[in-house]
């Protein structure tokens, strides 16, 4: 029988990582090489939202770049893993099971909130991949039942990783490119999201935006936050914490990783 994987929260950073990878890249590089070989990777990216809950179902999806303004060198990039249409319809049937309305998107590519931390995590892309689309407007609660839904997958040889950031404030990020140090918001942002997982209080985690300090600083939209949420909950009730990575890119991009098991 297959052992139970742990799920992964990931802060994937700027596209400039897949070339500039950094202390997070190292880290991915790190999870890569001792956790045990997944069947397939499912990713919760923060650059796709839908009005319902969507997988990739491609078996060969291309690799999307959905960002403009940077160097040539990022275009050339691609990341051919695989797709897995089979756990793209297990993935749906156990989210209609639950109750949401999954769907699969057969032409959908892996956008670099799934290829950049993967082009480190699993260089070979010999593992096969499938994304999950978020439902921003529908809140963190939604996300954390979104991630419940899906949690027999990690007992199935399926790594659920949530693909956001710890915090994700681009107008920051720009005004303080290359300048030393970090932004006090973020730290004490972060550190509120360390001790909320910790203490397993998912009630929190449902209503950060009234709970965590800085919150809207620290996010002025949801959607790099909610893989959090996904992760979290697919790993399952009183899941073990392990914040795995810790940095700061540019003052203002918390780039936290963290395994629940």
């Amino acid at each position: 029988m297959t052992s139970r994987l742990p799920t992964l929260f990931l802060s994937h950073g700027s596209p400039m990582t897949a070339v500039e990878p950094g202390p997070a890249g190292a880290a991915w590089v790190e999870l890569g090489r001792t956790l045990p070989r997944p069947r397939a990777i499912l990713v919760a990216s923060a650059h796709w939202e839908t009005a319902t809950p969507m997988l990739t179902g491609s078996a060969t999806p291309e690799t999307i770049h959905d960002f403009g303004g940077f160097p040539d060198v990022l275009y050339t990039l691609r990341y051919p893993a695989p797709g897995a249409p089979d756990v793209a319809a297990e993935a749906a049937a156990l989210l209609r099971e639950a109750g949401f309305d999954a769907g699969i998107d057969a032409r959908r590519g892996l956008d670099h909130g799934t290829w950049v931390p993967l082009l480190h995590m699993f260089p070979q892309a010999d593992v096969p991949v499938v994304q999950l689309s978020l439902q921003t407007e529908r809140g963190a609660a939604h996300h954390l039942a979104l991630g419940a839904a899906i949690a027999p997958l990690a007992e199935r040889g399926v790594l659920v990783v949530g693909s956001g950031h710890a915090t994700h404030n681009l107008r920051d990020w720009m005004m303080h490119r290359g300048r030393p140090g970090e932004l006090p918001y973020v730290a004490r942002f972060s550190a509120w999201v360390a001790d909320a997982l910790a203490a397993n209080d998912a009630d929190a985690l449902a209503n950060w935006i009234e709970a965590a300090p800085d919150a809207r600083r620290a996010h002025p939209t949801d959607e790099h936050f909610l893989p959090l949420h996904v992760a979290y909950g697919a790993a399952g009730a009183r899941s073990r914490v392990e914040r795995v990575h810790a940095s700061v890119a540019d003052g203002a991009l918390a780039m936290d990783a963290y395994r629940f098991a």
